[in-house]
Formats: C-alpha cells, structure tokens, sequence
C-alpha cells in the first residue's frame, strides 16, 4: 500500500472516530432525539452556514462519486455514500479517495 493510501486510510477513520466522538457525547447529554440535534446545529448564523456548507460539500462529493463509479465501475467505492451522510464529509472524502486510489487490476 503507498503512503498516500495510508495518509488517505488514517484520514478516513480519524474523520470517523474524531466527530462521532463529539455526536455520542451530545446524544447521552440531550437525549437521542436527531430532531432536537438538528435544532442545535441551527443556534446561529454561523453554525448554520457551517452546516450548509457541509451539506453543499456532501452533496457535491456524492454526486462525483456516482459520477465516477459509473465511469471506472468502481462499485465498491458506493460505501463513502453512507458514510459521507450518517458521519461526515470527513470520514466519507477521505475514504472515497482511499477506494479511488487502489491499484486497477
């Protein structure tokens, strides 16, 4: 495996383990109602834009992954859809470029 893989690969599950850590922690504090996280996420303008920022950005990632994966017939590269959406844009890009990157056999 090359070192950008590897780069690609630690990146991906930082970006997993790094956000969902802060999600776990707001869940067992307010309660498990993704509602009410939503709310939070919306507090001010600036969180707001962050949140549409990011939404922008997965939106965008799918679309080029779908658009990709037709083209290389890459199916396995499919699982950064789910991942982009149920943990982030941080786990989800970095993972789709690990998928991307493998050596075509």
């Amino acid at each position: 495996m090359s070192v950008l893989r590897m780069i690609y690969l630690a990146l991906a599950v930082w970006g997993a383990i790094h956000p969902m850590y802060y999600f776990i922690h707001w869940f067992q504090a307010e309660g498990w109602d993704i509602m009410k996280m939503v709310d939070a996420w919306h507090t001010n303008m600036a969180s707001s834009g962050l949140v549409w920022d990011l939404t922008i950005a997965a939106i965008t990632l799918t679309v080029w992954i779908l658009a990709e994966v037709f083209t290389r017939r890459n199916w396995s590269a499919l699982i950064a859809i789910p991942a982009t959406f149920c943990i982030g844009v941080s786990c989800g890009l970095p993972l789709y470029l690990f998928l991307r990157s493998r050596p075509v056999v």
